[in-house]
């Protein structure tokens, strides 16, 4: 199976603390109780190092003095310097928990309503699993990131210069030992940060990969099930998953690499400056308790440093997950539009819906290839219904939905009343027209807010009513819970006929001045077409209409047809002037394209309806004559 990474740039070099601060304007807010928790943390790691000194004074003092009472006090000393430690260390997660929960919980509030603003052509572009891992995943690594990394990055610097001063304070030459693998561990890190950053943003990639291939195959298991599909489907993911093990353990090896190198040098300095240490104190150079001292304070530091590959893995994971945060929240989105302010109409002849020379092509077609659309000229008049009929491919979906800016024009204007769609808001221009798609959506909603959503938010039972009524919904009232019954994720508990019903309700509750509905009526049975065409009927007295067709009966509720044929309008007429001049055009009504019936489900028609007659073609005989 391919791999659906997202459309990415080109991604140069970048430095993992420049790409990070991206996140300061989330972590401003809260900075004061950060801040306040590195220092607590800070605190409580200086804490820890005044134990090998108190050590010091045990071993130099009581221990020598063979002073019972001075060593119950000194194990006094170490007792309440751990509580102190380890209450400084509660208090600082205590401090940093509930914030950070909220930074989360905004930034993904932020990138949803960004994806809302987003163009149409850039979710077509994007798979919906890597914008969902973007969402989940890599803001949950920001999070651990704020909460844990960041923090201790800081406090361990800060603790290894302490420690270092004070074996340094204790004996210079033990400390020049110790600090010996200094130089090559470093180098280690140097080299680790760079290429655990390209396998870290390639895991993530994956995950991305392997959450749509999950949603896919939940959206689709009728398919899947219908073809018996599920062994490939589960070798496809497998393979995804093992794509996804190799890198992750790519990413194991690396940090064990790294892991060896860092424990390891350290931990065979502390040995030679114990045995060297030993010499001295036997030689009566150095006193036993500074040595201890010494062995407790590196010892203490074996934490800060050990932790350094994991700290860097860390912070190189947040980077990635910051990059790609980014790169959808970099996205342009949708311009307000309506720039201009209102326009007048400028005749009366603009009134209505109109379409000047309109040229589209799609982003991402390749160079030189023809556009989809090419010189659209058409009008429909104020309360005139048009029917938009052509083959398959000739861009009739693509015309409808630049009325409601799904997508921009190249070229050329389509005016409301006169006025450029592009000098509207969206806002205010979708709340004139609705739509309705032949491939239905509905949400994990109620049906009552299914169709609803089509309405402003004072409307109430009455409309849902009249909107159920005009399409013939009022199986929904038969439901378990009425209208308030849960139809389920993408609405898949209903039938196809049901779903596409409620579609057309939800377009024609909030009694829009202009209709645009793609091929509305495909998935049903023709007795219910009949009966939503009767009452769509008196709704279209009322509206500008531009609709998709390809049966005659759908073509029947228009007052004209447009042909349009390779991107372009061929022909404008009634149905029977264009069936009598257009060969084309009966060609297409006569049905000899197409030999299927389309039913309930959307697909071949029902067993139960299988003997009766559809309106889906001119009986051949009109079409002969007609030519």
């Amino acid at each position: 199976m391919p791999t659906t990474h997202a459309p990415t740039k080109d991604r140069p070099d970048r430095s993992a603390i420049r790409t990070l601060l991206r996140l300061w304007p989330y972590v401003r807010p809260v900075r004061a109780r950060l801040f306040t928790a590195a220092f607590i943390a800070i605190v409580a790691s200086c804490v820890g190092l005044v134990i090998p000194l108190v050590l010091k004074w045990m071993v130099d003092g009581p221990v020598a003095d063979r002073d019972p009472a001075g060593v119950w006090l000194g194990a006094l000393y170490l007792l309440l310097l751990g509580i102190a430690e380890a209450a400084l260390f509660g208090l600082r997660r205590w401090l940093v928990a509930r914030p950070l929960s909220r930074v989360e919980a905004e930034m993904r509030a932020e990138l949803y309503r960004h994806l809302q603003r987003l163009p149409v052509a850039f979710h077509d572009r994007w798979p919906s699993g890597q914008l969902l891992s973007r969402g989940t995943t890599d803001l949950m690594l920001l999070r651990l990131f704020l909460a844990f990394p960041l923090t201790f990055l800081l406090v361990n610097g800060v603790t290894i210069l302490v420690g270092v001063a004070i074996m340094l304070s204790q004996d210079w030459l033990l400390g020049l030992v110790v600090l010996g693998p200094a130089v090559p561990v470093m180098w280690t890190c140097v080299l680790f940060e760079k290429r655990y950053a390209e396998v870290a943003r390639l895991a993530q990639d994956q995950v991305g990969d392997l959450t749509t291939v999950v949603e896919e195959s939940v959206l689709g298991i009728r398919i899947i099930k219908g073809f018996g599909r599920h062994r490939s489907q589960a070798r496809a993911f497998g393979e995804l998953s093992g794509t996804l093990r190799g890198t992750e353990l790519r990413k194991a090896r690396l940090l064990a690499t790294i892991w060896a190198v860092i424990v390891t040098l350290p931990e065979v300095a502390i040995g030679a400056a114990l045995v060297l240490g030993a010499i001295r104190v036997a030689d009566g150079e150095l006193s036993a308790g500074t040595l201890v001292a010494f062995l407790s304070t590196a010892l203490a530091l074996r934490w800060p440093v050990d932790s350094i590959g994991f700290m860097l893995a860390m912070t190189q994971e947040a980077a990635t997950a910051t990059e790609r945060y980014f790169e959808v929240r970099d996205a342009e989105v949708e311009d307000a539009g309506g720039a201009d302010g209102p326009q007048s109409p400028s005749t009366a002849a603009e009134g209505g819906l109109r379409f000047h020379g309109v040229r589209f092509r799609y982003p991402d077609a390749p160079p030189g290839s023809p556009p989809t659309l090419d010189g659209i000229d058409l009008h429909i008049r104020p309360g005139e219904s048009m029917a938009l009929v052509g083959s398959t491919g000739s861009g009739k979906t693509t015309l409808t939905a630049l009325v409601p800016r799904l997508h921009e024009v190249t070229s050329g204007r389509i005016t409301l009343d006169g006025q450029d769609i592009a000098s509207i808001s969206r806002e205010d221009l979708r709340t004139q027209v609705a739509v309705a798609f032949e491939e239905p959506t509905l949400f994990s909603a109620s049906v009552a807010e299914n169709v609803l959503m089509g309405a402003d938010a004072a409307a109430g039972p009455a409309e849902l009513g009249r909107a159920l009524a005009v399409a013939q919904a009022e199986f929904a009232r038969e439901l378990p819970q009425g209208t308030d019954t849960q139809v389920g994720e993408q609405g898949l508990s209903l039938s196809g006929g049901q779903r596409q019903r409620l579609a057309l309700a939800r377009a024609v509750v909030g009694r829009p001045r202009f209709l645009v509905l793609d091929d509305p009526l495909s998935a049903l049975d023709v007795h219910t077409e009949a009966a939503v065409e009767a009452a769509l009927r008196r709704v279209l007295v009322d509206t500008t209409a531009l609709i998709v067709a390809h049966r005659p009966s759908t073509v029947l509720l228009a007052d004209r047809v447009a042909l349009l044929s390779q991107g372009r309008i061929a022909a404008v007429g009634t149905h029977h002037e264009l069936l009598r001049t257009h060969p084309e055009y009966a060609h297409l009504m006569s049905g000899e394209h197409d030999g299927k019936t389309t039913g309930e489900h959307g697909g071949e028609a029902d067993d139960h309806h299988a003997d009766e007659p559809r309106p889906t073609a001119v009986p051949a005989q009109e079409v002969e004559d007609a030519r």
